[in-house]
């Protein structure tokens, strides 16, 4: 199942910023889409004014099956009702990265970063899913989306702030953060 997240002139999340945290940014549109499909739909016109990023969620990597079991005991998932703020964050890493062994990521993600370890207190407040998309040809590794209550907003910021500060995070070298909030409709 691919995950499409098309940013352009509509779509059921309105933008209300983006921003490149590093390397090249995506263009501002005002519009996202998020869509799960059995195949990847192209674009009909390629866009200066739209994108689109598609990833598929896997396996968990780097965690072992302690940390699995704690992930899943205590977090939520996606499109709660309260959950009306979201972020997606497409994040590319270096060659560097991809150069060490699964071995060696695993120490940095989690034996020094402390990735798992240090982000479980922020659940389930904050809803998170992870897509790969580096081996579908995209500009990014991984796709990162987020969903939580607008009263978690600041709790989010600590824990993208914490994860920024972490030694893997220094083989980001192309980050995006894009916010957004649920478009309501009203009767």
């Amino acid at each position: 199942m691919f995950r499409t997240f098309r940013g352009g002139q509509s779509g059921g999340w309105r933008v209300t910023s983006l921003s490149s945290v590093t390397g090249e940014p995506l263009p501002f549109v005002p519009a996202l889409s998020v869509n799960d499909s059995d195949a990847v739909s192209l674009p009909l016109v390629p866009s200066r004014n739209a994108w689109r990023l598609v990833g598929v969620p896997s396996s968990l990597r780097y965690t072992e099956r302690t940390e699995k079991q704690q992930l899943v005991s205590v977090q939520a998932g996606l499109g709660r009702l309260e959950a009306t703020s979201a972020a997606l964050i497409p994040i590319r890493k270096s060659a560097a990265w991809w150069e060490l062994t699964q071995e060696e990521r695993r120490r940095i993600f989690e034996d020094k970063s402390h990735h798992i370890a240090s982000s479980l207190r922020f659940l389930p407040a904050i809803a998170r899913q992870l897509y790969h998309c580096r081996d579908l040809g995209e500009p990014f590794d991984f796709l990162t989306w987020f969903e939580f209550a607008p009263a978690d907003a600041s709790l989010f910021e600590e824990l993208v702030g914490m994860l920024r500060q972490t030694e893997e995070w220094t083989y980001v070298e192309r980050e995006v953060d894009v916010r957004v909030v649920k478009e309501v409709l009203s009767a």
